[in-house]
């Protein structure tokens, strides 16, 4: 499984649904997304690392130690803008209605991780919504649990 997630990373693969499993072009796909949340600041640290190994322990089933390298070769490769596009298509195309939002939920928790919502990432949020078909109000209540969660009071 991670050969074929670090392959797509790694840009050897043509597209995520060359993967054996669907879940490894899942997990390839968020990883992608996740990690260029997580640049879009400039300042990747450790709590949007952390967020990122949490998100793909608990979401996608990978071991923290595997979750590492993966993000490692997903920062590598983040200056590839079609990247993003083709994980929010495959993305689009493989996960169900509840999973994109649930994967904009993944993206709120990583943008906030730092406990500051950049314009960048807000602006990778937004345009990640409407590249998921996922409604504005549903990525606001996703935003919402998100920020529950994280304990933070943000008033905008």
């Amino acid at each position: 499984m991670l050969a074929k997630i670090k392959s797509f990373l790694n840009g050897d693969e043509a597209a995520p649904e060359a993967a054996a499993d669907e879940t490894d072009g899942m997990a390839a796909a968020a990883v992608a997304v996740l990690v260029e949340a997580a640049l879009l600041d400039g300042d990747f640290d450790q709590r949007e690392r952390d967020a990122i190994v949490g998100i793909l322990v608990d979401r996608f089933g990978i071991s923290a130690d595997d979750a590492g390298p993966l993000i490692d070769v997903s920062v590598s490769q983040h200056k590839d803008a079609n990247r993003v596009y083709a994980a929010t298509r495959q993305i689009r195309d493989t996960f169900s209605d509840a999973e994109r939002i649930d994967m904009m939920e993944m993206l709120w928790e990583v943008a906030y991780a730092d406990g500051i919502l950049h314009d960048y990432e807000a602006n990778l949020v937004r345009r990640v919504a409407g590249l998921l078909y996922v409604r504005d109000r549903d990525s606001g209540m996703a935003r919402k649990r998100v920020l529950e969660r994280l304990g933070l009071d943000i008033t905008e």
